[in-house]
């Protein structure tokens, strides 16, 4: 299975080094090209190429490691047809300001961006350094939540968690579980928590 990234921030980053380690190929890519990732890539390891947002997305997983305020930009003009989408974000925009959601959690939101796409909220509780860090600790091993819509997307997530050796706990749909797992507001953010 390919997984392409867009965004090659430390959220990006810490999840190409797990995926890449677990196996994965990875195409990371984002907005200044791929030219920009080259030593970044090979930091990462042989699994992992700098490609363009137009190659990350050929990929079957897509993790959107962007900003909120470039989400809705950057997922236009995309086809995002049969896809299955990771959605890492939290609605912050700069001065660290909740972005208006209207009734939706920003998950929904998401989903709309990426019409067309099968979209599991995820990895986005953990601090970067804690996610690239090794999941297995104390005897157990750390938790990933994921929610989603559509248990098929949500089946392939939660095996790249566990072959990443996380523990995966499923919150349901994205209007249930997407609400604690949500920043600010949800109840799980920054929970370090390892199941054992």
């Amino acid at each position: 299975m390919k997984i392409g990234i867009i965004g090659a921030g430390a959220i990006g980053k810490a999840f190409a080094k797990q995926v890449a380690n677990a196996g994965y190929e990875v195409v990371i890519s984002n907005s200044r090209g791929a030219e920009s990732l080259k030593e970044l890539a090979l930091q990462l390891g042989e699994n992992v190429t700098a490609g363009s947002v137009e190659q990350a997305t050929t990929a079957e997983v897509i993790f959107l490691a962007l900003q909120w305020q470039h989400l809705e930009q950057v997922t236009q003009n995309i086809d995002w047809n049969g896809k299955i989408v990771i959605d890492p974000t939290n609605p912050i925009l700069p001065g660290f300001k909740l972005a208006n959601l209207g009734s939706k959690t920003s998950s929904e939101v998401v989903q709309e961006w990426t019409s067309g796409a099968k979209l599991v909220k995820a990895f986005n509780t953990l601090q970067p350094e804690i996610l690239a860090a090794n999941p297995m600790q104390g005897g157990g091993r750390r938790v990933i939540f994921y929610s989603g819509d559509y248990n098929d997307a949500k089946d392939i997530v939660s095996g790249i968690i566990n072959r990443l050796g996380f523990a995966g706990i499923d919150l349901g749909r994205l209007n249930e579980g997407g609400k604690l797992q949500q920043f600010p507001g949800g109840t799980l953010p920054t929970l370090n928590l390892i199941k054992l």
